[in-house]
């Protein structure tokens, strides 16, 4: 079957948007399913960790598209329904609330979950995680001037809340498992730049590992370390990584290992596609396999998903190498990066410097460009992506 008469999407998130948007530009009229597990519509997950949860924005200025945008599309959307089991025999999802969804084609878009502490469950009071709208309003309404919130995590979500948390008057402590936090994603000076920005701000960093959430009176009242030290805290945010949703694949024939495996054009078996944050797929740079947890990756993604599922199974199919894209706002300053800065072991500067918080710079591992990164030098920084996506020796920036 060359064209599927129907088509699921597992997954109401940009990815699965963008994905049956794609498929209806290209003309496809066949049935087309949109399930996703949140009641909500679906919603921008960027700005939870800095506007909404700032309290300066609210959860409709999220939404993605419409109602008349989203019944444009002609869909059979399901909301505040989940996926559990993938039958390829059938050729049918199977809903939590007893359905089923007949398909000649599947898009696997399930995204990832937060991983949490023992001795945090998801109906843990005082004990957070920030992945979904309603745990951005649910962290929100306790951030209150005065309150002490302990940020568990090295990554982007952390120091983008602990960030946003010190804005709101919040007393807050950045637990991190290494020196540098956020090195292994941005390189180890710009990490020490926005390490620095935290300190000038009055977070307190302190290094550790924690091993469980400390309960008292019937909530969080901060981590219990490795090394038996406790830290207390009013508040607890976990920012400890995130685990794709792929459980429900189980007994299906996908495979899975740290997200569903794809093949070069995005196929996880015939008639089953993936895109988003639960897709791993070899990046034709480096020859190992990848899986990103990034905004724009969801759209370009989706983009190649779409094309490729249309073109058949002899059509010309597209390999997916996207030029990797991040930015993060801390406090007054938004960092961009492409590739993989964090892999790098020198920095070749091209605009501006670190010293002025203003600069773009060629991020190079042995003898390779793998990355850029900069602060506010967008244009300067553009210049660079081009090396990055040939991923060649480092030529400098034509005059």
């Amino acid at each position: 079957m060359s064209t599927p008469r129907a088509v699921a999407v597992v997954g109401a998130g940009a990815a699965g948007l963008h994905t049956v948007e794609a498929l209806r530009r290209a003309g496809y009229d066949g049935r087309l399913t949109l399930i996703g597990a949140e009641t909500e519509p679906p919603y921008e997950r960027p700005p939870l960790s800095k506007q909404l949860l700032a309290g300066g924005w609210q959860p409709e200025r999220l939404t993605l598209r419409s109602p008349q945008a989203l019944d444009d599309l002609d869909l059979d959307l399901r909301l505040g329904v989940r996926a559990e089991r993938l039958d390829r025999q059938d050729r049918a999802v199977h809903l939590s609330d007893g359905r089923r969804v007949r398909c000649d084609a599947v898009v696997l878009a399930t995204g990832v979950r937060p991983r949490r502490l023992p001795g945090a469950d998801a109906a843990s009071a005082g004990a957070h995680v920030l992945r979904t709208l309603a745990d951005a309003l649910a962290l929100r309404a306790e951030l209150r001037p005065g309150a002490s919130l302990l940020v568990v995590g090295g990554g982007l979500l952390g120091a983008e809340a602990a960030a946003t948390a010190v804005g709101l008057g919040v007393e807050v402590t950045w637990l991190v498992s290494t020196a540098t936090p956020l090195a292994g994603v941005l390189g180890a000076e710009t990490a020490a730049l926005l390490t620095a920005r935290h300190r000038e701000h009055g977070v307190r960093i302190r290094q550790g590992v924690a091993a469980e959430v400390l309960r008292r009176g019937g909530r969080a009242a901060g981590v219990r370390l490795a090394d038996g030290t406790e830290l207390g805290a009013d508040v607890v945010l976990m920012a400890i990584g995130s685990v794709p949703e792929t459980e429900w694949l189980a007994g299906s024939g996908i495979q899975v290992e740290d997200g569903v495996v794809c093949d070069a054009h995005c196929a996880a078996g015939p008639g089953v596609w993936a895109a988003g944050d639960a897709a791993s797929w070899p990046d034709p740079r480096t020859g190992r396999r990848r899986r990103l947890e990034q905004r724009t990756n969801a759209t370009e993604q989706a983009l190649c998903v779409a094309r490729n599922l249309l073109a058949g199974p002899d059509g010309a199919r597209q390999a997916y190498a996207p030029v990797p894209y991040l930015w993060t706002d801390q406090y007054d300053l938004r960092v961009q990066a492409y590739g993989s800065p964090g892999g790098a072991d020198r920095l070749e500067l091209v605009d501006g410097s670190l010293a002025e918080r203003r600069f773009a710079a060629a991020c190079v591992r042995d003898g390779l460009v793998v990355g850029a990164v900069g602060i506010a030098s967008a244009r300067a920084l553009r210049q660079v992506r081009a090396q990055v996506a040939a991923y060649g020796p480092w030529q400098g920036v034509p005059a």
